[in-house]
């Protein structure tokens, strides 16, 4: 068995209940909460990430008062200087998990003490203050108190919760602000895939990086996102789904997709995942599949994967199939990987639907949760 990470340790340790925290951030009335009409409209038919909840969480840092102001407040928009450091020097950080409601009507979430200590990674490489991981875990149990009628009840649907922080000072200069807002908002989300579990198509990216040594790659910054969106935006005009980034040292092996991390399983059972090398995000799902993995007697070795192996691998049978996991698709199968010099189909396997049926059915309720991975938000 491998040795837990410092993420893994954080997120495993026990912390107070929702139920002990929830006071923590002051819920305001909401002056004109969504009308019946509107809630049907977005609980019936909208797309991830589309349509948000009546509430929102906030929090204000300075250096005088240290984390303060935690209300959970209508949601609405923000009023921000246009020489707010975040819109010139990118100093962000955010997180996402999902809030699921299980069959007695109560609402859970998923390993988000993992999420919490990732945020406080996140701000520590952007020189931002990290967040106390009980104001996290009160934040998200006071906004679902208020927004508890928000959490989908169909099947597969879940309430997509996003904690970010960003430096508001206004000025203009490099150095690190004075300043951060931290919030948490929530939408109501379907599959993040339109095609449901279909197998996605992979373009595998040979000009473009999404991170370099020493850089932000194993951090949630919004700029590694951004850095993804050109040459995501080339491989959709062309077919694709996603877009698979390889190594920027060399230009070989395999680190992660635009927002996802990638497994490869292969002929004889086991599996391979890219080692966490400094550019790779370690994600909670990536974490849970490999212990669910290892518990069912599953070997899995987190490697430096060639291309040139994989491209072998599936051609001459090794490999049996692909997936890629992250919170918002849970995990979606990898039906055929292409560049500019190749095209391969990629088999679709049992593991894949395997881990998947396991994840989200931990998450919802209707498996046993042996590694008291769920937290209670509200009844």
């Amino acid at each position: 068995m491998r040795t837990p990470t410092e993420l893994e340790v954080l997120a495993n340790q026990e912390y107070p209940s929702a139920e002990q925290l929830v006071a923590e951030f002051e819920i305001l009335a909401h002056p004109d909460p969504a009308d019946a009409d509107t809630y049907a409209r977005i609980m019936t038919g909208s797309g991830f990430g589309v349509d948000f909840t009546d509430y929102m969480a906030h929090a204000t840092w300075d250096s005088e008062k240290g984390w303060h102001r935690k209300v959970i407040e209508p949601f609405g928009p923000l009023s921000l200087s246009p020489g707010a450091a975040v819109l010139h020097y990118g100093q962000e950080v955010f997180e996402g998990l999902k809030a699921y409601r299980h069959a007695d009507g109560s609402v859970w979430t998923f390993r988000p003490a993992y999420n919490a200590a990732r945020l406080n990674v996140s701000s520590h490489r952007l020189a931002i203050p990290e967040l106390p991981i009980t104001d996290f875990l009160a934040s998200l149990a006071g906004l679902l108190k208020a927004d508890k009628r928000w959490v989908p009840d169909t099947p597969g649907a879940s309430l997509y919760l996003r904690p970010f922080i960003f430096a508001s000072e206004s000025f203009l200069g490099v150095r690190v602000a004075k300043q951060y807002e931290y919030l948490v908002i929530a939408s109501p989300a379907g599959p993040y895939f339109k095609n449901g579990f279909s197998p996605i198509k992979v373009w595998v990216e040979r000009e473009y990086h999404r991170a370099g040594p020493g850089g932000m790659g194993n951090v949630k910054t919004g700029g590694n996102y951004a850095a993804s969106l050109y040459p995501k935006a080339r491989a959709s005009q062309h077919g694709f789904d996603e877009v698979l980034f390889l190594d920027a040292s060399t230009g070989k092996c395999l680190d992660e997709l635009g927002g996802m991390n990638v497994f490869v399983v292969m002929k004889d059972g086991s599996v391979k995942t890219p080692a966490l090398n400094g550019n790779i995000l370690p994600g909670g799902t990536r974490s849970s599949i490999i212990t669910l993995l290892e518990e069912s007697g599953i070997s899995v070795s987190e490697e430096t994967l060639a291309l040139d192996w994989l491209i072998e691998g599936v051609r001459s049978g090794e490999v049996a199939e692909m997936f890629a996991c992250g919170t918002a698709a849970v995990v979606t199968s990898i039906g055929a990987l292409a560049s500019t010099d190749f095209e391969v189909e990629v088999p679709v396997g049992e593991v894949t639907k395997h881990i998947h049926d396991q994840l989200t059915g931990i998450q919802f309720g209707l498996l046993e949760d042996k590694f008291n991975w769920l937290y209670k938000l509200c009844d």
